[in-house]
């Protein structure tokens, strides 16, 4: 279908801004902007909230009343942008809607910190987890969107058997760009951006074809747990994210695709602005919830 009112939007709105291929951005202050705007973001409560330190790794743990399982929380940027501030409001509402513990992970960034820091962060957050005794022999769920489901599956991928399921929000996931969808959805998100995201993360151009980078290449896909992935319709990572439900069922993998019709990139994490970011927060929260209640 067409772009959603909401999404055409939202592109009108951000005409204009400055890419951040241009010579003129400021990764600092993009970075500044992002904390700013969702510091103005109503969040709900939640029983508890802890600022921790997960082997070294800041992280901040979401506690909700009851807590059953325990969801490990990759946030979106290209790798490079936001950060456990950025994601508190979507943390809390994934937290309070799933009835699980959130442990969202402040990963190391590019360019400071390029590949394999953060996927390694987001390794040792895990590790840590495993000594927490209210938590370890709970469920346990990586989950992530863009370049945040980019790491949860990795993540699934070097720990096979520690996870009950992945939940991936339109994951950022080939280097190379080869999908259609990059030429005929790119909508409000620039593919050279996206090029971008990659050149800021790979230390070198061996990185771009490692499987913990470009986890489409993996050989180790057929370990995975239950695993569902939403992809956005109106999205130049779409059918990288389709491709990858595609080989997970051919190799015998329980997966569950959806794609959000009239959606772009980013939809997600702004209930505020997007009529389907709750529903989707829902599907999530309900899928996992289903496989703890098995």
């Amino acid at each position: 279908m067409a772009l959603h009112p909401q999404a055409r939007l939202v592109i009108e709105l951000g005409a204009g801004a400055i890419s951040v291929t241009d010579p003129r951005y400021d990764l600092d202050c993009a970075r500044a902007k992002d904390r700013e705007t969702a510091a103005a973001q109503p969040r709900e409560p939640v029983a508890e909230v802890r600022d921790v330190d997960a082997h070294g790794v800041p992280a901040r743990l979401y506690l909700p009343a009851g807590h059953d399982g325990v969801i490990v929380h990759a946030h979106g940027g290209g790798f490079v942008l936001h950060d456990v501030d950025v994601h508190d409001a979507v943390a809390r509402r994934l937290a309070n809607r799933s009835g699980m513990a959130v442990l969202s992970v402040d990963y190391r960034r590019p360019p400071e910190h390029r590949f394999p820091a953060a996927p390694d962060d987001v390794s040792a957050a895990l590790a840590w987890l495993d000594s927490q005794l209210e938590l370890a022999h709970l469920p346990t769920f990586a989950h992530g969107d863009s370049a945040g489901a980019n790491l949860a599956l990795v993540t699934a991928l070097r720990h096979p058997g520690r996870f009950a399921g992945v939940a991936l929000i339109y994951p950022f996931l080939d280097p190379t760009a080869a999908f259609d969808s990059y030429r005929t959805a790119a909508d409000g998100f620039d593919p050279a951006d996206a090029a971008w995201y990659w050149q800021q993360y790979a230390g070198s151009p061996a990185d771009l074809e490692h499987p913990d980078l470009a986890p489409l290449l993996s050989g180790r896909l057929a370990t995975l747990p239950p695993t569902l992935v939403v992809t956005a319709e109106h999205d130049p990572l779409r059918d990288e994210g389709e491709h990858l439900v595609a080989l997970l069922a051919e190799v015998g993998v329980r997966v569950v695709g959806t794609r959000v019709l009239g959606q772009l990139h980013g939809f997600w994490r702004h209930a505020d602005v997007f009529d389907a970011a709750e529903p989707v927060m829902l599907q999530v929260a309900s899928w996992m919830r289903m496989i703890v209640e098995r």
